[in-house]
């Protein structure tokens, strides 16, 4: 597999300190140091692979560390915060990412075999070592950024090669429960994105729960399996990311963010970002500022 690695690394170091596009529908790359901000995000679906360096992603009360040679699986979209770090060379960090598209998953379940085996756990996110087979598929289609080309012919079929690559391995099941109608993890996520439309709005846990087709309490313990937070905390996670964002892209002010984003009270919002993000709202906002032009101008960018 070293072979593969360092081909792989030697493609995506064109990369940049941010995600990167590479002219191949639904996969990026970022290599380098990522500002704590842009880490705490909320993530979409993705097949994640490290390259180079490490990462460290914290969902909930869990966190996750993988390194080379790994590889990561998000099923559902999910706040986090995540920390990367470089190789103990001093090499930086460089990793690529497939988001995962329904209509290819579905198209792709619909010739294979049932599993033989029930999902082994509810989690929706995981790490697994990766394997030749999938490096391989992983080298074909990043080759594909040096003949666009062949992209319209190519990548559709070495996504699915990686996809199905990942079915193989120990984290198949979550692709597989995620596309199939009515199993725990694709009710669950059918929440997950009513929450992320209506975050603002206020959620009643009983209201969702109908909608999952579970009981209060079945949901409530579902839904903490598969994310490692409650239904509200979830939301207020979607609402402080909002809110940072507000304060530092938009330039609102802490008290129209607050409101805006679904707080009845400027004060709790203020308390729930300071333990959040380690400062108060404005403090943190200006920080981040800061931090954005001090990297453009390293850069040569204009802010």
């Amino acid at each position: 597999m070293r072979e593969q690695l360092n081909e792989l690394r030697l493609l995506a170091s064109r990369a940049e300190n941010r995600p990167t596009e590479t002219g191949i529908p639904r996969v990026f790359m970022v290599q380098g140091s990522i500002p704590e901000h842009e880490l705490a995000a909320v993530y979409d679906p993705m097949v994640n692979l490290i390259l180079q360096g490490g990462k460290t992603l914290t969902v909930g009360d869990q966190a996750l560390d993988y390194d080379p040679a790994t590889y990561f699986v998000m099923s559902v979209d999910l706040p986090a915060a995540g920390a990367v770090r470089p190789a103990a060379d001093g090499s930086p960090y460089l990793a690529v990412a497939l988001t995962l598209d329904a209509a290819v998953l579905a198209d792709l379940f619909s010739v294979l075999p049932d599993p033989a085996a029930p999902a082994p756990t509810e989690r929706g996110f995981s790490v697994a070592p990766v394997t030749p087979e999938l490096l391989d598929a992983w080298v074909r289609m990043l080759r594909l950024m040096d003949q666009p080309a062949d992209i319209p012919v190519l990548a559709a079929a070495y996504e699915r090669e990686i996809l199905y690559r990942v079915l193989q391995g120990p984290m198949g099941w979550m692709l597989r429960d995620i596309a199939t109608p009515d199993t725990t993890l694709a009710r669950v996520n059918k929440v997950i994105q009513r929450i992320r439309r209506e975050f603002a709005q206020p959620l009643a846990v009983e209201a969702l729960a109908e909608e999952a087709a579970m009981s209060a309490s079945a949901f409530h313990r579902h839904f903490k399996s598969i994310t490692s937070l409650s239904p509200l905390q979830y939301q207020k996670q979607l609402r402080l990311l909002q809110a940072r964002k507000l304060l530092v892209i938009a330039g609102k002010n802490v008290t129209t963010v607050a409101y805006e984003v679904g707080y009845d009270s400027p004060t709790q919002f203020s308390r729930e970002y300071g333990r959040a993000f380690g400062m108060p709202p404005a403090k943190d906002a200006l920080r981040i500022v800061a931090s954005i032009k001090k990297r453009a101008e390293s850069t040569g960018m204009v802010v």
